[in-house]
């Protein structure tokens, strides 16, 4: 039986950088052998982050987020995946407000609070993380090491990709006053040598999820 990998999309531009890393990761994982279903948080019902009800701390339900809203889905399939790719750009120093609202509550419904079993997680998958970044690779190093430590502790083994200096416009001459926070001409240079290499390690790490 193909293995199932589950691929959500926390960023809101389609075929855009975090789209991009994604979809290469996906294909990684289908060319591994694969079955890949993929959600786009910014395309689903509406959701929100964890509301502290604590009904995943019941015994009848734990390691379960007992709300139901958009969310409940992707969470029903991560549960019974195999591997799990989460991308998201980075916005204001920080990922995007849906990836914290999914991150919350797939995290904290494996969280016992307990000292001898922290985690009460019944199906350990390894993660791919994935962050697009305008400022350099090294910048976040610090905040992906903590989700990558987090991720690795309540949901499974976790590598982290981070394309960071991303191209964010077509052309940067067509907004309505200059962006002169960014060289448009090494942001476009950037994208034809460095983010096709990006792409290509995407790929890769997507199917070592499967392997």
């Amino acid at each position: 039986m193909a293995k199932k990998i589950i691929a959500v999309n926390a960023g809101p531009r389609k075929g855009w950088n975090t789209d991009i890393l994604i979809s290469e990761a996906v294909k990684g994982a289908e060319e591994a052998g694969a079955e890949v279903e993929r959600f786009d948080l910014f395309r689903l019902e509406k959701f929100t982050g964890c509301i502290s009800c604590f009904g995943c701390k019941r015994e009848a339900w734990k390691g379960h987020c007992v709300y139901r809203d958009g969310l409940t889905p992707v969470l029903d399939a991560i549960r019974g995946a195999d591997g799990l790719i989460i991308g998201s750009p980075n916005y204001l120093s920080q990922l995007t407000s849906s990836f914290r609202a999914l991150y919350e509550r797939l995290i904290f419904q494996n969280l016992t609070y307990n000292t001898e079993t922290p985690c009460c997680n019944q199906n350990v998958i390894p993660v791919l993380l994935i962050m697009t970044s305008n400022a350099p690779d090294t910048f976040y190093t610090d905040m992906m090491e903590g989700y990558r430590q987090t991720f690795s502790s309540f949901v499974g083994p976790t590598e982290v990709l981070v394309s960071g200096e991303t191209l964010q416009l077509p052309d940067y001459s067509k907004t309505d006053w200059p962006w002169t926070l960014f060289d448009p001409e090494a942001r476009k240079e950037r994208r034809e040598t460095v983010f096709p290499e990006e792409c290509r390690k995407a790929r890769e790490m997507g199917a070592a999820l499967v392997k």
